[in-house]
């Protein structure tokens, strides 16, 4: 009960200042003049304990009688309907008894007087039973909105993991074919490819539970990460950068993921390399040449797809993919750090 009066106490205080507002003046219409009378608060405090008697009315008939979480006009309408005579018959009643024990019955239970302080006590309801309804439906709807967020932040998140989960084993299966091929032709190279993939797959296991990343750090590894493809390809593909601002953040291995796009579709040699170009205005972009491979898969394969859907899930952006005869580039949105 304490909690709940401390939750409403702005509501409660604007019914407070309501009332002490509406006493004034009515005490004024009736005076015409003003002294220090206007301003007593024993109105005011009257008024807010009968407001109080009405909000457990319609707070009882709400928990009793609404079926479902969702707004009904019908539902309201008869909570309020029932709630006002109910009220009205615990006021009269509790009048009723005030006026035997202070012998004022006549004074206050004649018919003129019974008519104009029922029409005043009917009229004080609706507006105070308008408010409380009005405050109680929207901290039921702000709470369901609040609910609704947390599931589908909840929902985003395990999404965001299920897709990190498929991007891990993409990654090694791809490096490890490269260490395979090397085998075969370069054991010495071999070694040292793997000693530098054993120190760049840590790095993968180390962001596998982050969902954002600082752009600085992920850089850093893009770079250690195409030294390593250089074991195999040699100068067949180059990477160029500008130099760049490097705040923000961004899902961890995007720029590592589309290097190896760039890679995996496109056939370069020393002669003729693929140059991949990473550099940032709005977004970051990441573009690299075209030189299709004969049996080149489709560029917009499960992986970009993949990182695609994380993108749209923490940022409510996409990817910008744009293809031309010549280039393929993508243009990341920067993420802040909430």
């Amino acid at each position: 009960m304490l909690s709940q009066l401390k939750q409403a106490r702005y509501f409660i205080l604007f019914v407070f200042l309501f009332s002490y507002a509406q006493s004034i003046q009515i005490r004024f219409l009736i005076r015409q003049k003003l002294n220090w009378f206007l301003f007593t608060p024993d109105g005011p405090i009257a008024s807010l304990m009968s407001a109080c008697i009405l909000f457990l009315v319609l707070h009882f008939f709400i928990k009793r009688w609404q079926k479902s979480e969702l707004f009904r006009f019908q539902e309201v309408i008869k909570i309020f309907s029932i709630s006002l005579l109910v009220y009205l018959a615990t006021m009269k009643t509790i009048g009723l008894v005030l006026a035997f024990l202070f012998d004022t019955f006549e004074r206050n239970f004649n018919s003129k007087t019974l008519i104009l302080s029922t029409f005043s006590e009917f009229m004080d309801a609706f507006i105070y039973g308008s408010f409380f309804l009005a405050y109680y439906y929207y901290q039921k709807n702000k709470k369901n909105q609040e609910q609704i967020m947390a599931y589908n932040q909840a929902l985003a998140a395990t999404k965001i993991d299920q897709l990190k989960a498929q991007l891990n084993p993409h990654f090694l299966f791809n490096n490890l074919n490269v260490l395979d091929q090397l085998i075969e032709e370069d054991q010495l190279q071999a070694s040292d490819f793997l000693n530098e993939f054993a120190e760049i797959y840590r790095y993968v296991l180390q962001v596998s539970d982050k969902k954002i990343i600082a752009l600085e750090e992920e850089f850093a590894f893009a770079k250690k990460y195409f030294n390593l493809m250089q074991y195999k390809y040699g100068k067949a593909y180059v990477l160029e950068t500008e130099t760049l601002e490097l705040s923000g953040h961004i899902v961890p291995l995007t720029l590592q993921l589309l290097l190896e796009n760039a890679i995996q579709h496109n056939l370069g040699t020393e002669a003729n390399p693929i140059r991949i170009k990473i550099n940032r205005a709005n977004k970051l972009t990441v573009s690299n040449t075209i030189v299709p491979k004969r049996n080149s898969k489709s560029l917009s394969g499960r992986a970009l797809q993949n990182l695609k859907e994380q993108y749209y899930l923490l940022t409510n952006e996409q990817l910008e993919i744009c293809k031309t005869d010549t280039t393929f580039s993508v243009s990341i949105p920067l993420i802040s750090k909430p």
